[in-house]
């Protein structure tokens, strides 16, 4: 009896799938609204969301890297931060960051309109879209904001990071990006800045530094006779994680700012993503194996990082061998910056995110200006332009220099005011009891590990 019933199912559902299959194709085929033009606004819409799905994604990518390279008793307070900055900053992308950085242009400085996402407008099809690029635009801008949590981590107040989550979003990061994206003054002059090294990480690893210097070093972090003391981080698989979920979800991140499913350069942005990533982590590890005598795995982590920023600008506009080379030095120079950053300045940045998303972000922005070739860019849509390298001479590389000197100058220097501000009203450093019993239980009252314990064998 079960036989039979079994077959019965199973003929229905062969039936059902052929009807599917057949019929329903011919229906569709038939509309007059289903033509190739509606059918590729719907490629590219589906595409766009699946890209801010993977980019999404990213968040949680974040919060495992920096909660690993940080030390156990503020892993908590790791996570609150970057849940709340998106949290925050979806709001405040919402209410204004959004019409400023995509809103009617004012003299190329910010945008003046769309505030409260107004432009969409779901009875039809442009408003649509316009719901389809803010999920994509919003994902950015926490991409940005959660940055700034490994550079300032175990030692701010909780609720100083939340001031400050709503002004990168609101106001820091949108005024970047209305210049580069939006129309605005860098994009009149040719910058190119395809999936955000500047406009997205060198914006979060900028406003990084200005927090680090302000708060200054975690408790034990330097000797007074200036010698640098490693506080290593409590769970380097967790880290290790998170770099290979955001080396995922940076495919979406960088293929998918073509916000077109159409445009068949995807597929070539994803190749030069992957490759940078792959030579960083190398030299990363042969470069950290020189200096330390050896090869050190947060190194090499932070390295495939380093690659994945460094691409970014340019992955529409430079060959596979090209990206290869604008890895392999960024995995150097990741390692260098972490050192100099560390030992000669002293600025504590415990997940190194100041070198990685700063300084790689912008070495890749100028890139651009040596590596970019106009058969790449026209493919892409990004226009004919040659970097040195390939006769276009230096024009491009000085528009990249402006470009990266500009938003420095205006990310910082807003990025200082704010933790200024925020260091005199609300207070911006945790006591040193705090700290020292952890941010976990002072901030938030609870263990991220309650329960275990280490018992000593001898």
């Amino acid at each position: 009896m079960f036989k039979k019933m079994l077959k019965k199912v199973f003929r229905v559902t062969i039936q059902s799938s052929l009807y599917l299959g057949l019929i329903l194709p011919l229906i569709a085929f038939a509309e007059e609204e289903a033509t190739a033009a509606t059918n590729a606004v719907a490629i590219d819409t589906v595409w766009t969301l699946v890209a801010a799905f993977l980019v999404f994604f990213m968040q949680p990518g974040f919060a495992m890297v920096e909660t690993g390279f940080t030390r156990a008793k503020n892993a908590a307070n790791i996570l609150m931060k970057n849940l709340m900055d998106f949290c925050i900053g979806s709001l405040a992308y919402w209410l204004v960051g959004f019409g400023i950085m995509f809103g009617a242009s004012a003299m190329g400085f910010f945008g003046t309109d769309g505030f409260f996402l107004s432009a969409g407008n779901p009875g039809t099809g442009d408003g649509l879209w316009q719901y389809a690029f803010w999920i994509f635009q919003v994902v950015f801008a926490a991409t940005a904001a959660t940055i700034v949590s490994g550079a300032v981590a175990e030692r701010t107040k909780f609720p100083a990071y939340l001031v400050y989550s709503v002004f990168i979003c609101a106001v820091i990061y949108p005024v970047v990006g209305h210049w580069i994206w939006g129309g605005g003054w860098l994009s009149s002059k040719g910058m190119v800045d395809f999936a955000g090294s500047t406009v997205v990480h060198s914006v979060g690893g900028w406003a990084g530094l200005a927090g680090a210097l302000l708060l200054g070093p975690r408790l034990g972090k330097y000797n007074k006779d200036g010698g640098s003391n490693a506080i290593p981080g409590h769970n380097i698989p967790l880290a290790a994680l998170g770099v290979f979920i955001l080396w995922f979800g940076w495919f979406g991140f960088n293929a998918g700012s073509t916000t077109a499913g159409t445009n068949l350069s995807i597929a070539t942005i994803a190749v030069t993503t992957n490759l940078a990533a792959a030579a960083a982590a190398i030299t990363a590890m042969f470069t950290a194996w020189k200096r330390f005598g050896k090869p050190d795995t947060s190194m090499a982590l932070n390295g495939a990082l380093a690659g994945l920023v460094a691409i970014t600008a340019g992955c529409a506009n430079v060959s596979p061998l090209s990206a290869i080379i604008i890895g392999a030095i960024a995995g150097i120079l990741v390692v260098l910056s972490v050192e100099f950053l560390d030992k000669v300045l002293h600025v504590d940045d415990p997940a190194g995110a100041i070198s990685v998303h700063g300084v790689c972000g912008a070495f890749g922005t100028l890139a651009v200006g040596l590596f970019a070739q106009a058969s790449y860019g026209e493919s892409s849509g990004m226009g004919s332009v040659n970097g040195l390298f390939f006769g276009g001479g230096l024009t491009q590389f000085f528009i990249q220099v402006i470009g990266v000197l500009s938003v420095f100058i205006w990310v910082f220097g807003t990025a200082l005011l704010l933790f200024y501000i925020i260091k005199k009203t609300v207070g911006l450093r945790a006591s040193d009891e705090e700290q020292l019993k952890g941010l976990d239980i002072s901030e938030h009252g609870m263990e991220a590990y309650s329960g275990f314990q280490i018992f000593s064998t001898e």
